[in-house]
């Protein structure tokens, strides 16, 4: 049959599908870019947030479109984990649902809807969604399938977490931490190495607690030092690394390994020390302080990435004011920040002194606002220098190039638009001079 996945949420999703597609391709499938060319249309679901989840329904809602042309839909992902029970009831436009850790069985759903046979619910749907996954998941990740042009990938290195915060909801739909072996993750990095990937990012809840549950330590910096050896890689950026892990030896590996770009996505969620409290947060604002500190001692050029989340319940106009002048001090080059969701199932959302959406929204606005002006700066800084751009691709209807530098993550970070001497495919690198700056993105010529 043929299949056409569409993919919503974070980096740990799209991974999900990129092991769906291979799954689904060792077993005689074929995988297509257009959903008119498909037979059965597959929705991978985030279901984080109230957005995500209002941008999920509204997505499988658009693709149920399809079924009047005889087309199968089936939801994945998060939200269909999560809330399968009330979804096969209030959505019979979905012929199947399959969880987060279940994409091995897809062959098997698309064979049941094929033919009308296999187990099925009262709605007469498919219905393939395990509970809380605590094993390793390894064999799900033997089946990933690679893009065409792996230039860039996401290198998942654990699933699950065991944090706690009390506003996330991730921890019951994923399950506990879990680490990948060493040796799985290296196969995996010298696979997309081989296909022509130049750069790895990265990606777990939590990055900086890999090793603990498997080697009865954190090992990020063991596993940097073997990842920065494979021939081909040229950049590795490490995204959602928690403060209160990340240790002196995790420093000196980023800034001593030239291939570890001086780059870190640490999510902070907020500065306030009783508002951190309220989050189970394991850290206070003044630790985030020194690690923040160190960090950039080490790495007088690192750009940090964060995320906040404001409207958090019992945070008063005192705390959010401590939050902005926390930003405004550290002047983080990359900031992502949403109003927090009362997400049932979590702590959080039984605590008492909830905030009202429009305080949340006015907040939101007010530091966004901050990190506009604070991002502004820094790219007016970059102004005349000259920077290692890897292409991402053409913009063929503005006749330029846009690429990134090593300070910036695909798909969530600046961009560098520019005019180049030549054609260039994407993961070339190229020098370009910075001419001119807007508030997130820069502009330049090649030189």
């Amino acid at each position: 049959m043929k299949v056409f996945f569409d993919t919503l949420g974070c980096a740990k999703n799209f991974d999900d599908t990129e092991i769906a597609r291979g799954v689904l391709r060792e077993n005689g499938h074929e995988v297509v870019k257009d959903p008119e060319d498909a037979d059965v249309l597959v929705v991978n679901t985030c279901g984080f947030i109230d957005d995500a989840k209002r941008e999920s329904i509204d997505e499988v809602f658009k693709m149920s479109e399809y079924r009047s042309q005889g087309k199968k839909l089936i939801m994945s992902g998060c939200m269909a984990q999560r809330y399968y029970m009330t979804l096969t009831k209030e959505m019979p436009e979905v012929d199947a649902f399959v969880g987060v850790n279940d994409y091995e069985k897809l062959p098997e759903v698309l064979n049941d809807l094929d033919n009308g046979e296999g187990e099925r619910n009262e709605q007469g749907q498919v219905v393939r969604v395990d509970g809380v996954y605590t094993d390793r998941f390894e064999e799900d990740e033997s089946h990933k399938a690679l893009p065409e042009n792996p230039y860039t990938a996401n290198l998942r290195i654990a699933e699950g977490c065991d944090q706690g915060c009390t506003y996330c909801i991730i921890p019951k739909i994923r399950g506990r931490y879990r680490s990948r072996t060493m040796e799985s993750i290296l196969d995996e990095a010298e696979r997309l190495a081989d296909a022509g990937c130049k750069e790895l990012v990265v990606i777990a809840q939590d990055t900086s607690c890999y090793g603990k549950d498997i080697y009865g330590r954190n090992a990020l910096s063991d596993l940097l030092r073997k990842l920065v050896k494979i021939e081909g890689i040229e950049w590795i950026r490490i995204m959602y690394c928690y403060e209160d892990h990340m240790d002196e030896e995790l420093m000196d590996v980023m800034a001593s390994e030239p291939k570890i770009v001086h780059y870190i996505d640490i999510p902070l969620q907020h500065a306030a020390d009783r508002i951190l409290k309220r989050m189970n947060r394991h850290t206070t604002k003044a630790e985030i302080i020194e690690k923040l500190s160190a960090l950039r001692e080490k790495m007088p050029d690192i750009h940090i990435r964060t995320t906040i989340i404001v409207g958090f319940p019992g945070e008063t106009e005192e705390d959010f004011e401590e939050l902005l002048d926390f930003v405004e001090e550290q002047k983080f080059a990359r900031l992502g920040a949403f109003t927090y969701s009362q997400e049932e199932g979590t702590p959080a959302a039984n605590m008492p002194d909830q905030i009202d959406e429009d305080i949340k929204q006015d907040r939101l606005d007010r530091l966004m606002e901050l990190q506009m002006r604070i991002s502004n700066e820094l790219n007016t800084s970059k102004i005349g220098q000259t920077f290692d751009v890897m292409v991402d691709g053409p913009d063929e209807e503005e006749g330029v190039y846009l690429g990134r530098t090593k300070y910036d993550a695909p798909d969530i970070d600046d961009a560098v638009i520019f005019t180049a001497k030549g054609d260039h495919e994407p993961g070339e690198m190229v020098k370009v001079l910075i001419q001119d700056a807007f508030d997130y993105d820069l502009s330049g010529v090649e030189v």
